[in-house]
């Protein structure tokens, strides 16, 4: 079952209600109209916030959760404010641009969304890497999304009440004991909370998407399906996702393997790309009979 929040897509555009809570509240009303007691559930950015707004209150709904790049208010407080390298290069191609945002800023992505959407109506090409940030607003039918966007965020509350405080705490988070896989884009704005998670939930799953930003789930779908197929292989009997050896200790992984552009390709131990191969068999089979071999006479020696 896949639904348009309220305000997106072909759901209606109301003045207010544009809270997490209350947005928890339409998803509520949706499964009981469905009559689905208890689903897995598939969440990205702020889709995540509402989700986990309806865990805390009822989480018995919940067989497991795919938490997919999302920010978190208790989570953002305790981040560090200093710049990554990516972040940098962010922040010139933004000035590039003239546009007046910070990526330290806590609702970054809200407002580069904003901004892009204006560039969109002037015609304004975009560079691929501010692209991959905004990445609704590049498919066929960008100009009518930017527009709803700014709609929404111009003549309803929906500004104010989404970048409000998303009434989670990391208390009522540390009591979800349902299977958790949190998947985050390596060069996503969203990434620190996804650190901060780590020390919130022992028991889940961290994964990564390498090079990937925050809409890697439309722009590296492959990456993404082939990591939550692993996770309810487990999700799906109720086991919790833990690794032998790991003593509670969580960290992120990521797959030596992926697909980029139709394309195959694989990570040396380095962190070299190694590709494009035809399919994911020839990565494999070059790496087993190429990369792997050689550094076992290596270590031989």
């Amino acid at each position: 079952t896949l639904y348009d929040l309220r305000g997106h897509g072909r759901s209606a555009i109301t003045d207010s209600g544009y809270f997490p809570k209350n947005m928890a509240v339409d998803l509520s009303r949706l499964l009981d109209h469905l009559c689905i007691t208890r689903a897995h559930f598939i969440a990205h950015s702020f889709g995540g916030v509402v989700a986990l707004n309806l865990a805390c209150t009822n989480p018995d709904r919940f067989a497991s959760l795919v938490l997919a790049d999302t920010h978190i208010d208790a989570a953002r407080r305790l981040q560090k404010t200093g710049k990554s390298e990516f972040d940098k290069r962010i922040q010139l191609i933004l000035e590039h641009y003239g546009l007046d945002i910070d990526t330290r800023d806590p609702y970054f992505g809200h407002r580069l969304l904003s901004e892009v959407a204006h560039l969109q109506n002037k015609n304004v090409k975009i560079s691929e890497e501010l692209e991959d940030l905004a990445y609704p607003f590049m498919e066929r039918n960008s100009k009518r999304t930017a527009n709803q966007w700014l709609k929404l965020m111009e003549k309803t509350r929906a500004e104010k009440e989404l970048m409000d405080n998303d009434n989670l705490t990391l208390d009522a988070l540390q009591r979800l004991t349902f299977p958790i896989l949190a998947i985050y884009g390596e060069h996503s704005h969203a990434m620190p909370t996804g650190r901060q998670l780590l020390k919130v939930w022992p028991h889940a799953d961290f994964r990564t998407i390498r090079n990937a930003g925050h809409f890697f789930p439309t722009t590296r779908p492959s990456d993404f399906i082939q990591n939550w197929r692993q996770f309810f292989r487990g999700a799906l009997t109720d086991k919790i996702p833990l690794r032998k050896g790991d003593n509670g200790k969580r960290y992120f992984r990521s797959d030596r393997f992926f697909c980029k552009d139709g394309k195959w390709f694989f990570y040396t131990r380095e962190s070299t790309e190694k590709g494009p191969f035809a399919d994911l068999y020839e990565a494999q089979e070059y790496l087993s009979t190429n990369y792997l071999m050689r550094h076992q006479r290596h270590e031989t020696f």
